[in-house]
């Protein structure tokens, strides 16, 4: 006799179990993941190229920061820093370490980083993808096409993309070491999942990692808690962008359940509000 055959008092019974069951079974599988944030570097920037509207000549100190997410089996770096000599001139910072350096200081080796997830192109968050040689690189679909193909054509806009990264992706995917995440909300691990729409840069992502709480990490497509709480964009291509920017800015605070759990992707912060040793801020 099928479920579905069940007299009413015995359905009504069994599927409020099931459901509870299944809801169980599915805790049961999702890892309980710490997140630790490592700050690699420091610099000086102007708060105006980081919220829009902010009137030019106030400065502030940013971290430059890759974020380690840790269970399930997995040592997940969001986003890879960067080391390449090109900006380690052109962009003047203090305090600099190299990205797997310093992620040996929360006790991982480089070549135990099984994943590393690309949050965007630009330099200085796709730029240590060759300093961990075992890891599997994550991005958008949509941001691997066009930062490896449209972008370097006529109308191309490749402001802040360091060739070298490209064709170091390029290379990981003929490895077989890239995976491309089409579109919004996908659960690329299990109580990890990626979305879309923030537009820092062509198909810039940020991710949300389940728990008890959950967090979410925004990376550059919320710079600061000051974007967060006076609801202004961070830089994007164009004003354009920006109504999208300030939309998935509200999107993060109701993914996280509060805005005290959006980790912006430089802000100082981060590293006062969560137990900080040296470089190294625990999340969760």
């Amino acid at each position: 006799m099928g479920l579905f055959s069940l007299e009413p008092p015995m359905k009504n019974f069994l599927l409020p179990a099931l459901i509870i069951l299944s809801s169980a079974l599915l805790a049961a599988t999702t890892p309980e993941y710490s997140i630790q944030a490592i700050r690699y570097a420091s610099a000086e920037d102007e708060v105006a190229g980081l919220v829009m509207g902010v009137p030019k000549g106030e400065k502030i100190n940013i971290a430059m920061v890759v974020w380690l997410i840790r269970g399930g089996g997995r040592n997940i770096l969001f986003d890879s820093g960067y080391h390449r000599d090109t900006f380690l001139k052109y962009f003047p910072s203090t305090d600099y370490i190299r990205p797997d350096e310093a992620v040996k200081l929360a006790g991982v080796q480089p070549e135990e980083i099984t994943d590393i997830v690309i949050s965007h192109a630009h330099w200085d968050h796709m730029g240590g993808i060759d300093l961990f040689p075992k890891a599997t690189v994550w991005i958008q679909k949509e941001e691997f096409r066009y930062y490896t193909v449209d972008a370097w054509q006529s109308g191309g806009n490749h402001g802040g993309i360091d060739p070298e990264d490209v064709q170091q992706l390029v290379k990981l995917n003929t490895e077989g070491r890239l995976h491309l995440v089409d579109g919004d909300n996908i659960e690329i691990f299990p109580g990890i999942r990626a979305y879309t729409g923030a537009r820092h840069t062509y198909s810039s992502q940020y991710l949300r990692v389940e728990g008890n709480p959950p967090f979410v990490l925004a990376s550059d497509n919320c710079y600061l808690y000051r974007n967060l709480a006076e609801h202004k964009a961070s830089a994007t291509f164009s004003e354009a962008d920006q109504a999208a920017n300030i939309k998935n800015q509200s999107r993060m605070i109701e993914l996280a359940g509060s805005a005290d759990r959006v980790v912006p992707g430089h802000d100082m912060l981060q590293f006062q509000k969560f137990p900080t040793q040296g470089r190294i801020a625990k999340i969760k």
